[in-house]
This record gives C-alpha cells, structure tokens and sequence, in this order.
C-alpha cells in the first residue's frame, strides 16, 4: 500500500521530466549562456574575455541600436493593433455564414500558413518599382510609383503594411474559434430584449473574448519584436537603417561582425522588454478578469 503511494508520488514528476530536461537543455542553458556572454569579449575565434557591462554601456551609445529599438517599436505600433482589428472584423463576418465565406476564410489565412520567405518574395513581386502591379495601379490614376522598399520614407511603412496583411490571418482564425465558442442563447436572449446586432457584438461578444483577445496581443507582440526575416528578406534593414530592427541587428553582430558579446548583450536588452511587456498585458489581463 505504501509502495502504491509512493509510486504514485513519482509518476508525475516522470511524465514531466522529459518536457523540463528539453526546456533546460535547449531554452534555459542556452539563455544562461547568452547572458554569461553579454557580459565578455567574444568573437567565436577566441575565448570569451570578461568585460563587466561594457556592451550594454555601449548599446546606449549606439545610433544604429537606437534607430533599431525605434523601428521594432514603430512595427509593433503598426502592425499588433490593426492585424487584430481587422481580424477581429473579418471574424465577425465569418460567423455571418453567408455562400463563399469558406474559400474567403481560406484566402485571408493563407499568408499565415505560408512561409514568410515565400511572403517576401511576393511582395519583392508587387513592389518592384517597374513592374509591380502597385506602381502600375497607381498609374492608372495618374500616380506616380515609386521605390517602395528602397526609399527611406517608404520601406518601414511597407514592411508594416506587409506585416499587417500577414498577421491578420491568423487573428482572424483565433477570434472566430472564440466567436464560435459563444453560447448561442446569450444572442438570442439579446435579441428578444431587443439589442441590435451592433450591440450584441459590444456588449456579448468583446467581453467574452477578452482572454483571446489578450492571448492573441501577447502572442503578436512577441512576433513582432523577432521580426527578421522579412525585414532581411525585403530591404535587408536599409537603405540607412531605416527600416532595421533590433533582431536584425542582433544577426548583423554576430554572423557578419563576429562580434557575439555585444549581439548577447542585444538579445538580453530584448528578452527582457519582451518579457516586461509581456508581464504587464498578463497582470492587465488577470486585473480585469478580476474585477468582472
């Protein structure tokens, strides 16, 4: 009998520990040593050299991490709040079942599923400068095109646009799986009262998505401070930096610079504004639940 319990005591910590010993050797050793790093000398040809805070003293001297820091925060800006407005909107009119929604539900996922170098290049496509359907558009109405993802004026704001066409996708598919989950009875009792459609929707459906609603902004914002690849893919961060991000940098430091301890002291500089954001929407999000 007292071998049962005990046994019983084990089994969990057996069933988990596969999970936590691929935790700790592929996420929390690695962050240990990025950290350890961030603080040393280092360029992979020779041994890790203590430097105390150098870099991050550094990092706050520097225009180029700067301009980064800035960019990140203006693609975050642009890009979290209205993918999930406007899949929030497409969501709502999803659930209107009307013929054809299921191949425009398609159609406005598929940048979500695909690659974001397959992403790229079809921008690459649409934006070329002399013959992308954009500038040929806008000729038609007697605009004049332009270098969209080459001029300094324009290639953050189409890095946001593209961004935001391919985010909105998957906040449509998380909002209407939360639509969907919405007790039925709690319209119709809505509607016999006499509330409009419109009213439905503020005071039935928004409240009830509030934890999707803060999943989905936490889950985005985190994607948009590891923007690389369609920064790198699309303007390679220029031209002037202008539309670099903190993840490209991070990149251009260590695998073009070889410079590894300051690239660690980037990625710890990220990580913990990351996690500090993230930490403030959840006690947001808990604080709120509370109080209903």
């Amino acid at each position: 009998m007292n071998m049962n319990k005990g046994w019983n005591r084990i089994v969990p910590y057996l069933l988990i520990f596969p999970s936590m010993f691929l935790f700790l050797l592929f996420v929390l050793i690695p962050v240990l040593r990025i950290i350890y790093l961030s603080f040393t000398d280092y360029t992979m040809l020779q041994p890790p050299v203590w430097t105390g805070s150098a870099n991050y003293t550094k990092l706050l001297h520097d225009p180029i991490f700067g301009k980064a820091v800035r960019n990140t925060a203006c693609y975050w800006l642009g890009t979290v709040l209205p993918s999930m407005g406007l899949g929030l909107v497409l969501a709502a009119v999803l659930t209107l079942r009307l013929k054809g929604l299921a191949a425009f539900r398609a159609l406005i996922y598929l940048p979500g599923v695909l690659s974001s170098v397959a992403v790229a290049m079809t921008w690459l496509w649409l934006l070329d400068p002399l013959q992308g359907p954009v500038n040929r558009m806008l000729s038609l109405f007697g605009v004049a095109g332009r270098n969209w993802l080459q001029s300094p004026d324009t290639s953050l704001g189409s890095v946001i646009v593209i961004g935001i066409w391919t985010g909105m996708g998957f906040a449509m598919i998380v909002l209407l799986g939360g639509i969907q989950g919405i007790s039925e009875s709690l319209y119709e009792a809505a509607a016999l009262d006499g509330a409009s459609g419109v009213r439905q929707f503020i005071h039935i459906t928004l409240p009830l998505l509030q934890p999707i609603l803060l999943f989905l902004f936490i889950i985005s914002t985190i994607r948009s401070f590891q923007v690389f690849d369609l920064v790198y893919i699309l303007t390679g961060g220029g031209p002037a930096n202008s539309s670099t991000t903190v993840v490209t940098q991070i990149v251009s430091a260590s695998f073009q610079d070889y410079r590894m301890g300051y690239a660690s002291a980037m990625s710890v500089v990220l990580l913990a504004v990351t996690m500090a954001i993230t930490l403030l929407q959840y006690k947001m999000g808990s604080r709120n639940s509370s109080m209903e």
